[in-house]
């Protein structure tokens, strides 16, 4: 018990909600506005009709935003690097640390541009892409080793201490965000020749801003105001009401069982997904963190598979928190709660709602 009351004060005090980040002319608040700490959870709007790629600029703006405010948490990795079983292969990508055109452990969002065809008409599209912060994401129940958090916000973050890098994260993604990152992390310390590769990382919504009431670093720095942020449902309105004006389309309302950030484009997003595999095909593009965007998504967790793999990983991420949290004492740093298990921390938010109700 005294566990959950630990994590339920964390979450309280994480949070900044009535956040109303929307365009003026949208007739929400052009800024965001934190008033009393309660669970509401965040959406995030990328509108493709606004978004240009910040033509003339070498780097748009919202990815050099993105990189300056986290760039103290990139990863710096012990060399020469290890080779560690099974798999016998390390990723490093500390050699192209200013690579901007894909998701990196040094570049946790990107703007993708391909030509899309219809209605006879050729369209220059740009797509911001970073993790999309799903409802129920799979990556963090199906984490071995507890290293993933859902916060009251929305956002979903990868705590880079106590993440082994097995890449688990990333496989059942569907759109394979998560990036690794070898010669970092706790598995160096612990099992530097069995397990883990690394540390993941991605995107968490800049989690520490919303904390104080501010906007993600993207949003603030996109000029075009391509990105909002605000109460989902909010967002969510804002982007069928939007894709209703243009004749458009909508991603991520309903793509993997539902996520925090969605998407309007003039152009069917099956399209914009074709066009990126024709794409990567075209330049021989193998490399991880260049995501698609397919439709109809189906949630991993709800098939009998993921629910199979759910319970089995369950009871080794609470046996993981639990020897992540004696080998913190014995070296003596900040033990974090980490004792909730991916599977009883949905359980333990429900209860929480259930109460505040």
């Amino acid at each position: 018990m005294k566990n959950k009351i630990s994590r339920r004060a964390f979450l309280k005090r994480t949070s900044a909600a009535s956040l109303l980040g929307a365009l003026a002319a949208t007739g929400f608040s052009p800024s965001v506005q934190a008033s009393e700490l309660t669970n509401e959870k965040l959406g995030t709007l990328i509108d493709l009709t606004q978004c240009d790629g910040c033509k003339g600029r070498p780097t748009p703006l919202c990815v050099t935003a993105c990189r300056q405010h986290n760039q103290n948490r990139f990863p710096e990795p012990q060399k020469p690097l290890k080779m560690y079983w099974p798999q016998k292969k390390v990723e490093d990508w500390s050699g192209k640390r200013e690579l901007t055109s894909r998701l990196t452990p040094y570049n946790w969002t990107f703007v993708d541009n391909v030509k899309v065809e219809h209605n006879g008409l050729e369209h220059d599209v740009h797509v911001p892409r970073r993790c999309m912060h799903c409802d129920n994401p799979t990556c963090l129940k199906l984490c071995p080793f507890s290293a993933i958090t859902k916060e009251s916000t929305g956002a979903v973050s990868i705590d880079d201490e106590i993440c082994f890098g097995g890449a688990k994260c990333r496989d059942v993604c569907p759109w394979g965000i998560p990036q690794r990152q070898a010669g970092v992390g706790l598995y160096l310390q612990i099992a530097p020749d069995l397990a883990g590769g690394g540390v993941m990382y991605k995107c968490d919504l800049c989690s520490d801003l919303l904390a104080v009431g501010k906007q993600p670093a993207c949003v603030q720095a996109c000029p075009q105001g391509a990105l909002t942020i605000g109460p989902r449902e909010e967002i969510k309105a804002l982007a069928h009401k939007k894709a209703q004006e243009i004749g458009g389309y909508v991603y991520g309302d309903q793509e993997n069982g539902g996520t925090a950030t969605l998407y309007v484009s003039s152009v069917p997003f099956d399209k914009i997904d074709k066009a990126i595999k024709a794409d990567k095909k075209e330049k021989k593009d193998t490399s991880p963190g260049r995501p698609g965007m397919p439709v109809k998504v189906d949630n991993y967790l709800e098939s009998e598979k993921g629910l199979f793999h759910s319970a089995i990983i369950a009871p080794f991420a609470g046996a993981a928190a639990a020897g992540i949290t004696a080998y913190r004492t014995l070296k003596g740093k900040p033990i974090k709660d980490i004792t909730s298990s991916p599977v009883n921390l949905r359980e333990e938010e429900e209860e929480h709602d259930h109460n505040e109700n």
